[in-house]
């Protein structure tokens, strides 16, 4: 019996209007794969930057996969992996996935490895790194996404570690490309650090983390007035941390401070724990990755900072930073404040005086704004 690709959902992360849990591309990877999946076992198999579990749950059921056999698989976000577990509990596949970090253990024996293509090129490099140098010899990448996503570029950067790379036949606006005959022996040369002097702090990003090992201009503007946020707090929280530039400038520039920096992202917070390393601070921020702000007590700090992302994968959706500043809204103490930069076209600041409290703009240029938001007693 085929399987239900209906049942599945994208919670807990944001859903809504043109946010599905499966789409064309997904098919289309697990068709071109089905004659390798059935010659496959289950431990053979490995699956990266799935978004809600289509492409593992779906190699899991075409091969037979089960508790004692899992297919092994990675996503990047703490919302897709929940979400793949709910998943499998509505396919009656509990399981039959185990889910893994980003690391040598997640490919190692894999002979058939699927994936989402991510749209960072940087992304790809260091997953196709890890699959053409820890995965088996004679591994087939298997990697697909919707066609407006993707770019010659893409067999560019698998060509750096494959020897082959073939392209699908497009299908419902979505292509597959194919690579074989790894390269062994490169330098995978992730993660990639970047000095960056004017700010005294070193980045150091995984791939597809956002602004890589650069500084967005956004946090830069903000940085330049977070001086005056709260001096008297004595913790912060850098939230949607990213590569934890945030968490580390509070730390180096308040020595008495101690920073949670989290990040639904895997390759944010492990990015923002080597950068918390590299500047010194790794002892006072402490990185965890979590589904905003769910770790901490409500009423319990008094200074939370955001640079809210605005896409839900390939999607614009406000939702995610209608959910972040909900978050901070819960966590924050009486008299706390929520410091905010965001484009300045998005016009927070009406969501922000609901959710949060009351809101004066601190600083604002061409792009960019940056508020702060008081939470009420």
């Amino acid at each position: 019996m085929p399987l239900d690709f209906g049942a599945l959902r994208r919670h807990p992360d944001i859903e809504g209007p043109g946010l599905e849990a499966v789409d064309a591309a997904d098919r289309l990877i697990l068709d071109e794969a089905a004659g390798r999946l059935a010659e496959s076992e289950p431990d053979a198999v490995a699956v990266i930057d799935d978004a809600y579990g289509a492409l593992a749950l779906g190699a899991a059921d075409a091969i037979g996969a089960d508790a004692a056999h899992p297919v092994r698989a990675h996503q990047d976000l703490i919302t897709g992996e929940r979400a793949l577990s709910e998943n499998a509990g509505r396919l009656g596949l509990v399981g039959a996935v185990d889910s893994l970090p980003l690391a040598p253990g997640l490919v190692a024996g894999a002979r058939l490895v699927l994936a989402r293509l991510p749209r960072p090129l940087d992304r790809l490099d260091e997953v196709a790194a890890l699959v053409a140098g820890h995965a088996a010899s004679g591994v087939v990448f298997v990697a697909g996404g919707r066609i407006k996503h993707m770019s010659l570029a893409m067999n560019d950067v698998l060509l750096r570690h494959f020897e082959r790379v073939d392209v699908s036949h497009a299908r419902q606006k979505s292509r597959v490309l194919v690579a074989s005959g790894a390269r062994t022996g490169a330098e995978p040369g992730w993660p990639r650090h970047e000095r960056h002097g004017d700010l005294g702090l070193e980045v150091v990003a995984h791939g597809g983390v956002f602004a890589g090992a650069g500084v967005d201009i956004g946090t830069r503007f903000l940085l330049g007035e977070l001086g005056a946020a709260m001096p008297d707090a004595p913790t912060a929280v850098d939230l949607a941390c990213g590569t934890g530039v945030v968490a580390a400038w509070l730390a180096r520039e308040r020595p008495g401070v101690r920073v949670v920096a989290t990040d639904r992202s895997a390759a944010a917070a492990a990015s923002a724990r080597a950068t918390a390393e590299a500047n010194g601070v790794g002892d006072r921020v402490e990185v965890t990755q979590a589904d905003g702000l769910e770790r901490l007590a409500e009423a319990s700090e008094r200074l939370v900072v955001l640079n809210p992302p605005f896409h839900s994968d390939a999607a614009l959706s406000t939702g995610i930073a209608a959910h972040l500043f909900a978050d901070a809204a819960r966590v924050l103490a009486p008299g706390g404040e929520l410091w905010c930069v965001w484009n300045s076209h998005l016009r927070y600041r009406p969501m922000l005086e609901r959710t949060v409290g009351p809101t004066r703009q601190i600083a604002r240029n061409p792009k960019f704004t940056v508020t702060a938001s008081r939470r009420d007693g």
